[in-house]
């Protein structure tokens, strides 16, 4: 029995992304690392067959399955605002190999500052590729914005860590394990918001339920933003909190002081399993669609949609981002 496919809606959610269940089962199937393996013509035959699927002419002998793979390799590989291809770093997908090494070697090389100031920066440089490749292509922002957002986050990051670490010479050993992530936490409240200045500068894009544009809300940028650095920081939260304190207890091991040369690798490993379930669950907190009661907007948009629309529209719905 075949079903008929020339009606398939490709860009329906497979799951419900009002719950967080829903959420965390897409976004383990986009940041699915082993994508980030697949050539890209195979992703250019996955980004035909989404397309003429939009365009309801499906190849015949296609399956439902097929049609989803495909749409996966397209989430995972194109912009959804644009459609070009992202370079390979700054994929969703790329989240989990990425971080991993780069965490792994910042907890790992904690202890001097010229390592901490290599891995910070390291790391603020693959976060800003990152958010540079995901950004919401309906605010565009300067090559210019985007120097100015990266010095600054990279510059945070450092002053955070280089900081801590010299205050940290007199606390017990675990505080000082802990610098990288108040480094981390610190740079991602600078990061994002300067990575999405126009936002936040001439408000974001928001519709009604039906898509229609309402016009731009500066508060709803700040909650979606406010979203994604809550989100980040949680992302990073677990292997960086915890694995301090594995380590700690295992180092005291006599085999794990002859093994010192595996400790870096041992802890990218350990990285790599908090984030391949850190990743989906810090990206499904909140809904990508975020909403957002009209009463909360500013004044002048709140009466412009009333003047409009009456008390019919009650919330404003907008792409929080990533």
């Amino acid at each position: 029995l075949r079903m008929d496919l020339s009606r398939f809606d490709i860009d329906s959610p497979r799951w419900d992304q009002s719950t967080f269940m829903g959420r965390l089962k897409h976004f383990f199937n986009i940041t699915d690392c082993r994508t980030v393996l697949l050539s890209d013509a195979r992703l250019d035959e996955a980004k035909e067959l989404v397309e003429s699927c939009r365009a309801g002419s499906v190849p015949p002998g296609t399956t439902e399955e097929q049609l989803f793979y495909a749409k996966k390799l397209y989430d995972s590989a194109f912009h959804p605002d644009t459609g070009e291809r992202m370079n390979l770093i700054g994929r969703m997908s790329f989240q989990v190999p990425g971080g991993m090494a780069i965490t792994g070697f910042m907890l790992q090389f904690y202890r001097t500052v010229p390592a901490v100031v290599f891995w910070q920066w390291v790391n603020q440089s693959f976060n800003a590729l990152v958010n540079y490749t995901n950004r919401n292509a309906a605010s565009p922002i300067s090559n210019k914005q985007i120097g100015v957002a990266y010095a600054t986050a990279t510059s945070t990051a450092l002053a955070t860590a280089v900081g801590l670490n010299l205050y940290t010479k007199r606390a017990p050993p675990l505080v000082a394990r802990w610098v990288p992530f108040a480094a981390v936490a610190a740079a991602n409240c600078v990061n994002i918001p300067m990575m999405r200045q126009q936002e936040i500068l001439n408000g974001i894009a928001v519709t009604d339920e039906n898509g229609n544009k309402l016009g731009h809300s500066r508060k709803a940028a700040i909650k979606g933003i406010t979203q994604v650095v809550i989100s980040r920081v949680t992302m990073a939260a677990p292997g960086m909190i915890i694995l301090p304190i594995i380590m700690q207890r295992l180092e005291k091991h006599k085999f794990m002081q002859r093994i010192t040369f595996l400790h870096a690798p041992l802890q990218v490993m350990m990285v790599g399993v908090f984030l391949i379930f850190m990743v989906p669950a810090a990206c499904s907190l909140f809904p990508q669609n975020c909403s957002m009661a009209v009463s909360k907007l500013e004044p002048e948009l709140r009466n412009s949609i009333v003047s409009q629309y009456g008390d019919k529209v009650q919330y404003v719905y907008f792409n929080k981002g990533l």
